[in-house]
């Protein structure tokens, strides 16, 4: 019986890992191996999870990577979003619609072009003079997640120190004071 179970997700997780890139409608989507639009290509959309974007040429579509990096020296006609990794825009590139990375650092070349928002939640951007946001550009840095999570810290220190001063005023209790010799 354990066995059979062992198997059966050695199996499913031979199968997950053996699996090829899907490809629907000229989309790239990937899991574990990099994304790679050469400067004469041009694909629909590009799907990354734990890997990364690099476009060199055309992305009609959207961008969005889960665990890897995104570099755009290209376009990207809509939105590029990234969780957990980086984006970098190299000189010249543009994003059409939206441009959204959280946990994670954005960086803008000189003359990158973003064609509405641009949002960085807990993480750094670095923007050339020359690139443009349409809209608004919101940056979170990670650093003000910091300050309450030391503060928690610092609380549940202190609340065990004392718990534990507590317990060894208890304890002491129990002797005559001075505690004889």
């Amino acid at each position: 019986m354990i066995l059979r179970r062992l198997f059966a997700w050695l199996l499913a997780a031979g199968l997950a890992l053996a699996a090829a890139p899907a490809r629907a409608d000229n989309d790239a989507v990937h899991f574990g191996s990099d994304i790679n639009v050469p400067a004469d290509m041009t694909v629909h959309d590009a799907v990354c999870f734990f890997c990364s974007v690099n476009v060199q040429g055309k992305v009609n579509g959207d961008v969005v990577s889960f665990f890897g990096h995104v570099h755009i020296a290209g376009a990207a006609n809509h939105d590029v979003v990234n969780f957990f990794g980086g984006v970098s825009a190299e000189d010249g590139a543009t994003i059409g619609q939206d441009l959204v990375s959280l946990f994670g650092n954005v960086r803008l070349g000189e003359n990158t072009s973003v064609g509405h928002d641009m949002v960085v939640l807990v993480g750094g951007a670095q923007i050339a003079n020359s690139a443009f946001v349409g809209h608004d550009r919101v940056v979170q840095p990670g650093w003000i997640l910091d300050f309450p999570l030391i503060l928690l810290i610092v609380l549940f220190i202190v609340a065990i120190y004392e718990l534990r001063a507590y317990r060894r005023r208890q304890f002491l209790r129990q002797f005559p004071f001075p505690p004889p010799r």
